[in-house]
Parts: C-alpha cells; structure tokens; sequence
C-alpha cells in the first residue's frame, strides 16, 4: 500500500525541497508585532530577523490535533497510509498532538495505518532525517520499514548549534542572566545540541564567533559516520556568510560534497535568535 510522509514546518527546509521530496507540511506559527505568521512563509523571514534584532518579542504556538487532522484525513480518505515526522517532544507538543490525531484518526479510517516518529530533532536536523525517509521510500522501504530506520538513526542525527546573542537564550531559561551579561562583554560563545530526549544543551564556550564556528567543524570531524554524509545541512539566523564559512570549513575537513544551508524558521529562530548557526549530520552517537 502507498503511504504519503508528513512533517510540520519546524524542519526548516527550503520551500522547493518539500515540494521535491513529495512530503506534506503542517504549519506552526509565531506572533509578532501583533502578526501572526506561519513558520514556513520564507518571504517574510528577513523582516522577523531584523524585528528580533531590533528588540521585538515573539510568542510561539505548537501544531495542534485539528491542524494535523486537517492534512493527515485526506491522505487517509485516498486509501493511503501517514508517516508522520514531528519536531522533537523536548521541544514542543507538536509531537503529542500528532500522536492525538493519529488515534482519532484511525478510529475514523479503520484499516488505515498512521505512524508518528518523535523526531527528537529541530530545525534542519529534523529535515535531515526527513530527507533520508523519503531517500528510504522512494528506494522501495514499506511505511514499516522507514519507521523502524527512522526510530533506530534519528540517535544518530547530530545536531551542533551556536548563538550570537546569549540574551536569546536568557529568554528561554538557558542560560541564567549573569552568564550572559558576562558571556556578552568577553566575547563567550556557547557550543549546543540536542540530546537524546531531544533538549537543548550547553556543551562548550569558545571565544568568538569564528572559534565556535571551528568548534562545530571540529565536532564533525570527530564524530561523523565516514562515509554516511555526502549531503549534510546546515541552518542559520539570518547570517548566511557565516553558513558557508562553516561549510567551507566542512568540505575540507570531512569529506562532504553537498551542503544545503536555509534559515532557521521563525519559531525557532525567535528562541535562537538571530546570528545563530547551526551543522546537521550523522554521526556514531548525538
């Protein structure tokens, strides 16, 4: 039986690529100067970046159960089946929510099979795994087959991120107050990734932004599967040259020969904040 792949918008993947993948993408969304704005409106990206760096405020909300209902039915209407990827269950409740509609869902369509993967992934590392479902589908993988792939690799999907502005982080309680009072004046860059329950996580400092741009280079070096990443992505706040410094740096040192480089979506770039960098790829262990 055919199964159509859904994700939510959080995998931040450029526009034409969800279209390319064959892949369905629920929208969440973020209010900003009294505008609400969906996640995936790529258009509108620079203008939230330059209103974050200007001092606005964003909330953020969660897909619901009635938002995935919404794009999940009529793939289950068409006789097919759902794999659903959801941003990371550390993260957000997009992933509950997901699972909540699966249920109503296939109490509605008896006989149909959804599957929900909590991704344990943001950003760019959540589109990475997606990417390599839809490689696994397109290559003849069963609906079960790419779960179970996808259950067993997403521990191997190494997300490595820095910040350029630690009040972003203050914001969310990641930081307390006086680390980044002090981490601003010396110049302090923290180094982060997304654990294996899917929470962020201080790891290191580097002074300035090029050592921590190296720092994450290195990370690859030292942990990536050889010969697992010819494509690997990597996602930023509005800070493109920085993007492909780390990808300059990447191709040298690892071999790589593709690198995909989109912005952070606004929902997570409103947490982020601008000047964030963040380097996808997989690796023996997160």
């Amino acid at each position: 039986m055919s199964y159509k792949i859904i994700t939510d918008s959080c995998c931040d993947l450029p526009e034409q690529m969800y279209d390319q993948l064959d892949v369905t993408v629920v929208n969440l969304s973020l209010t900003i100067k009294g505008q609400t704005i969906n996640n995936y409106t790529e258009s509108q990206l620079k203008e939230i970046y330059a209103d974050l760096r200007a001092g606005e405020h964003a909330t953020t909300a969660a897909a619901n159960p009635q938002d995935w209902e919404d794009v999940i039915a009529p793939v289950l209407e068409q006789g097919q089946d759902a794999l659903v990827l959801a941003f990371s269950s550390g993260l957000s409740t997009t992933y509950q929510s997901a699972v909540i509609a699966a249920d109503e869902l296939m109490e509605r369509f008896p006989g149909r099979t959804v599957k929900v993967v909590d991704t344990l992934c943001a950003s760019m590392g959540q589109g990475l795994l997606l990417y390599y479902a839809c490689k696994k589908r397109d290559a003849g993988m069963s609906l079960e087959e790419v779960f179970a792939w996808c259950e067993e690799k997403k521990y191997n999907l190494c997300h490595w991120f820095t910040v350029d502005d630690l009040f972003f982080l203050k914001r969310g309680g990641r930081v307390s107050a006086a680390t980044a009072i002090a981490g601003t004046m010396l110049q302090i860059k923290p180094v982060l990734h997304v654990d294996n329950e899917g929470h962020l996580i201080n790891v290191a400092k580097a002074r300035g932004r090029k050592a921590a741009l190296q720092t994450l280079a290195k990370k690859m070096a030292d942990t990536q599967i050889v010969g697992a990443n010819d494509t690997i992505f990597i996602s930023h706040g509005d800070c493109l040259e920085d993007a492909e410094a780390l990808a300059e740096m990447i191709k040298s040192q690892c071999g790589v020969k593709e690198v995909v480089i989109h912005y952070i979506g606004g929902v997570i770039g409103s947490h982020a904040g601008p000047g964030t960098v963040a380097l996808f790829f997989l690796g023996n262990e997160r």
